[in-house]
This record gives structure tokens, sequence and C-alpha cells, in this order.
């Protein structure tokens, strides 16, 4: 039986108490992870205690007081006073950019990107990744990919669809950021990096002038995830868009605000469900579309509208996959048409109660590796090595009458050892 994971979308501050002092250590020594820490330090005390930014003392007297971490403590004063040096070089000194990009553009361009890997989940053939980042969707399970297939969406992953797009956009962050050191590559830089980001003016445009190497192949994937626009791999300059910028700020309420009008999973109210077990959906979205094909048949598609046909074996197709049948309940009923929702219940109650019955359906079996044992020359030896694997605790299933049994990929090393040994001694 498959896990059901859910997703946990962190904010800035659970991150970073997950990282070791060290860690912490090294980011205070820029002021720009400084600032972004400061920013909100309406927080409760206890999460500034997580960061290691003060730790209690005793003051004379006997007073409990609190001791500021001096490394962020000098590096805050230089932020805030406009001290030490700049963070990021303006493009200004490369001259004026005679392909430059204003907020619309860089709006529209970054959601394209990040439309692009969502296409990729969900499987539409015109939607192509970098190996890198097709290997990253797997890392964070949100993909799945075996010997000779292309990769497909596992439970997580569908459910990773259903978010808005600034917690889509940090959950995606989060996973690489967790793969960043086994890559080579310097937590605390790519973390400044991020931090320095969030303070850029939208529009504007930066230079890529002193970066390290493994800096600018951490632009790479962000230029492919859309949260930096940079005409071409080579280019000296490279523009912030909205998603880096609002990135910092975790999952708030703000930020999901923010993205709302450019958010590529929104297209709320289009899906009618009718008793028959027919989908209408009227979106022109090929991502929405591709959706719905994950679980359903898709029969006729029109200008404005899709009809699509929910079957047992594409339910059960989808649950083999690791969607549920509660994520595509939920997934048909907030996205239900006006016209649902002035009905109660939204949905028809037969077609929610078959697509769960379908799924308890399959749940009905259970599948277990092992390695299969039969053409015993005896019932005398069958019951000798199954008595032997049963005090293993390895024995997975037997059939006396003919002589077969199935043990565990795990307990089979130590149950053909035995059978060898009983063999010499006869």
């Amino acid at each position: 039986m498959k896990v059901r994971v859910q997703l946990q979308c962190k904010n800035l501050h659970e991150y970073l108490r997950e990282l070791s002092p060290e860690i912490l250590y090294r980011l205070y020594n820029h002021p720009a992870t400084c600032l972004a820490v400061y920013r909100d330090h309406n927080e409760c005390v206890s999460v500034l205690a997580g960061l290691r930014l003060w730790h209690s003392q005793q003051l004379q007297g006997g007073l409990q007081g609190y001791m500021l971490n001096p490394v962020f403590k000098d590096n805050l004063r230089i932020a805030l006073l406009g001290g030490g040096r700049a963070w990021a070089d303006e493009g200004s000194a490369l001259g004026p950019d005679r392909h430059a990009r204003d907020i619309e553009s860089l709006d529209r361009y970054a959601m394209e990107r990040w439309e692009v890997i969502l296409h990729f989940m969900v499987g539409s053939p015109s939607a192509a990744v970098s190996p890198d980042l097709a290997q990253l969707l797997v890392q964070a399970d949100l993909m799945k990919s075996e010997a000779g297939e292309a990769p497909y969406i596992t439970s997580a992953g569908f459910q990773f669809l259903l978010l808005d797009t600034a917690s889509q956009l940090w959950y995606f962050t989060l996973q690489y950021l967790k793969t960043a050191q086994s890559r080579g590559m310097d937590l605390v830089e790519i973390l400044s990096f991020l931090f320095q980001l969030s303070f850029s003016t939208l529009g504007r445009d930066y230079s890529v002038e002193g970066m390290s190497k493994s800096l600018l192949i951490f632009l790479q994937h962000l230029r492919e995830f859309g949260l930096v626009f940079q005409r071409k791999r080579k280019s000296r300059r490279y523009y912030p868009t909205r998603l880096a910028i609002t990135l910092a700020a975790g999952v708030t309420m703000n930020s999901s605000s923010d993205l709302a009008s450019t958010s590529v999973t929104g297209d709320a109210g289009f899906i009618v469900v009718e008793t028959n077990y027919r989908i209408y959906a009227y979106t022109n979205s090929e991502l929405q579309i591709a959706l719905v094909a994950l679980f359903s048949e898709m029969l006729y598609r029109f200008p404005n509208v899709v009809v699509a046909q929910v079957t047992r074996e594409s339910v059960q197709q989808a649950i083999a996959n690791g969607i549920t049948a509660q994520q595509i309940i939920h997934f048909l009923r907030t996205r239900a048409h006006p016209v649902m929702l002035k009905q109660t219940p939204v949905l028809p109650p037969t077609i929610t109660d078959q697509i769960r019955l379908w799924e308890l359906e399959r749940d009905r079996l259970h599948f277990s590796e092992g390695v299969l044992y039969n053409q015993f020359l005896s019932q005398a030896d069958f019951e000798v090595l199954r008595d032997r694997a049963q005090d293993l605790d390895c024995l997975v299933w037997q059939d006396v009458a003919h002589r077969m049994m199935v043990v565990t990929p795990q307990g089979h090393g130590e149950v053909k050892r035995f059978w060898k040994r009983q063999k010499s001694h006869t």
C-alpha cells in the first residue's frame, strides 16, 4: 500500500532553525541575511532564539537578560546604516540594456517558466526540463522515475499542483536547498544570494560580475525556475522577477495574494460534474486540462470546453500512480463551476462515493516482494525449509499442497544458506 504524504510548506524561520549553528553564523556574515531576518522582528522571542540571534545570560544582580549575537549585531548595523560593500552590482555599470525588460514582461516570463515545470509534472509532451531539474523533482518525491520509463507524478506531486503559486515555489526551493550541499554547492552562498534577491528592485537589471562559478550555476537554475530573467546563458546581466523578490517571505497570506493575479493553477470555477460521470471543463488552460486527464478519459475537445469521462480504469490508474480518491474529489470540488456551487452538496454523491469505492476496491490487495521456492522433492524437505523461514520471520506465503513458499528478499540469503547446509548433510 502506498504511503500518503501530506506536503508541508515551511516558512523561512522554520527552515533556518533546522540549520546548524555553524551555517547560521556564516549566514550572519552577510548584511542582506541579517536585514531579512530583522525585518520580521515582531515574531515571538522563541523564533529569534531558535535562529541563534541572541542567547539568555544572567545580568548583574541576578536578573535574566539576553545577549545579541555579536556577528549578527555588527552586520545588521552595516545593513541599516548603508555601510559595507555593495551586495550586488547594478547593471548600470554595463551601460543601458538594449533588450531591457519591463515589469509586465518579467511577470509573464516568470509564470511561463514556472508553468513549464508544472506541465512537465503532468506529463505534457511539449514540456521539457533540464536533467538537473527532473532529478530534483524525483528527489523531492513530486515525481517517480523507473528504469526505462519517463518520470510520472506522485501523490505528493498531485497535491503540490493544487497549492497556490507562492506555496509551490517555496516548497520547491526548500527541496533544492536540502540537496544543494550534496551537489557540491555552498549553502551559505546560495542562501545569501536568495536574500539579496529579495531586496532587489523589480524591473532593474543587475550584473553577474564577481559571482563564483557555483553561484553562476545556481543563477542558471533560478533562470529555469523563472526566478530571474537572463537573455542568454552568458549574458552579463540578469533581472530578478517577482517570484524571486517575494520568495524570502516564505508562505504567507501576503505572498499568496501578491501572486494571485499571475497564478497558473488558479482558473477556479470551471468544472461541471454530472451524475453520468461526465466532466465538462470550461477552460483553455493546457495545465488544467492535463490535470483533469490524470484521473479521467478525454472524450472531446472544443475551443472553450473539454469533455471527459470518469471511469473505473482511469481512477484506478490514477490511484496506482499514488493519487488518492480524496485528492481527486478535492480537485473537482475546489474547481467547481459557479453553477455547481449553487447546489448542496457541490458534487453528486454518486460520483464521490463511487470514486472512493474504486479506491477501496484496489486497496483490497496488498503487494509484497518475495522469492519463490518450489519443486521440493519431498514433503519433509518443504516443511523443514518452511519452518526455518518461519523461525526467521521471513515467510510471506505458503501452499502446503503444492509445496510452494515465498520468503522476503531480506531473508532469502539466510534461507538459501540453510538449505545448502541441509542438502549437504543428506
